[in-house]
């Protein structure tokens, strides 16, 4: 890249020996069109053969370009001002694009970019922020690096160990949202994981079980499953969180409880299934696409509204209930969520734990601090 496709340094080289930085007004430099791109001689850049374009003049004496181009480094680091306004002729981008766009809101990368693009790109946006021309000083609100993927053997995946995994090969058997599904369901996003055969062919199975639970049977019907109101609000509101908080593996996780409970009633809520669709899309966009044509949309899924979850229904009706006996805890019970006080204690007194420790002292009082305590002071 550094030979010929980055851009060209704006120096010329005047016979006196000096060296010569070009104005603005000599700008841009257009490099020539070449059939060879292999070095020159002595390892020069491919640029040192077009004579025609090397070859100029610099204030009447004759002159030549330099050959080197940017590096790679150069371009990549203010690429996300440019996104903003990439047809402009006049500026890096629009001034009031740029007080919109910026910052990023998420830059992905791995750890090697901290002394790498990262560095680069942070050094320019300071630049540019200093020279009144990038907005913020900050071109990066949040950052995330993304672990590896290694091999079966716990290492590096490479051609000379022999431990690479051909994602064309996992495709073709296992099908591209098994794949996709079983990435994010490896664990944390930061972490280095170790290829499993059995993991993705774990996925292709949650992914064959969706299917045949929402198609194949005849559960899924225009009706009402109170059964099924919890787990799925829950499962709408957990998702949604892990998905901001990219914690894809533990979102996964939650769809797949979902779909072991839907798999045991008989009734499957057709707006519950829209909406279980709708969340597992991003990461099984095609089977999800598939589901969805066949409840009767004509439409994609990816411009549906996101499904919004009912906090009413996820709040527990039931809590355990610490039984206390003069500060000592004797025994946890169940009870109904805000049960009323004479019933908590009818509760308390039958259970065997609490008559054991209560039998022949006097009680001298009962403390219950709502679904949280009840303790009994005895002598």
């Amino acid at each position: 890249r550094q030979r010929y496709w980055g851009e060209p340094v704006p120096v010329v080289y005047t016979e006196d020996g000096k060296i010569h930085v070009l104005a603005e007004t000599d700008l841009p430099i257009t490099l020539p069109e070449l059939e060879d791109y292999r070095p020159g001689k002595g390892g020069q850049s491919p640029l040192s053969r077009a004579t025609d374009w090397v070859n100029t003049t610099y204030e009447g004496q004759k002159a030549k370009r330099e050959t080197s181009t940017m590096p790679g480094a150069a371009a990549s680091s203010w690429y996300f001002l440019r996104y903003i306004d990439p047809k402009n002729q006049n500026a890096i981008a629009d001034e009031e694009l740029l007080k919109h766009w910026m910052p990023v809101d998420l830059y992905m990368g791995g750890p090697e970019h901290a002394v790498g693009h990262l560095l680069y790109s942070r050094f320019w946006n300071n630049f540019l922020f200093e020279e009144g021309i990038s907005p913020v000083k900050e071109p990066f609100a949040k950052l995330r690096h993304q672990g590896m993927i290694l091999g079966p053997n716990g290492e590096k995946m490479s051609k000379s160990k022999g431990n690479v995994i051909n994602p064309d090969d996992v495709i073709n058997e296992y099908g591209a949202d098994a794949l996709r599904l079983y990435e994010m369901f490896m664990g944390p996003i930061e972490a280095a994981k170790p290829w499993d055969e059995k993991g993705i062919e774990g996925s292709k199975k949650f992914i064959d079980r969706v299917w045949r639970v929402f198609i194949e049977s005849d559960k899924v019907q225009n009706k009402e499953n109170p059964n099924l109101e919890k787990e799925y609000n829950y499962t709408i509101k957990k998702v949604t969180e892990d998905y901001e908080n990219m914690s894809f593996n533990t979102a996964i996780a939650q769809m797949m409880i979902f779909i072991n409970a839907a798999f045991k009633e008989d009734i499957i809520p057709v707006k519950m299934v829209e909406g279980f669709i709708k969340v597992l899309n991003p990461i099984a966009p095609h089977v999800t696409e598939e589901i969805w044509n066949k409840l009767g949309h004509e439409d994609t899924i990816s411009y549906e509204k996101w499904p919004e979850y009912d906090e009413s229904k996820i709040v527990d009706d039931k809590v355990n209930l610490a039984v206390q006996i003069n500060g000592k805890l004797r025994d946890l019970i169940e009870i109904n969520m805000d049960e009323e006080q004479e019933k908590v204690k009818e509760i308390v007194h039958k259970s065997e734990k609490v008559a054991s420790y209560i039998e022949g002292h006097e009680i001298v009082k009962e403390i219950y601090v709502k679904n949280k305590i009840y303790n009994i002071v005895i002598k």
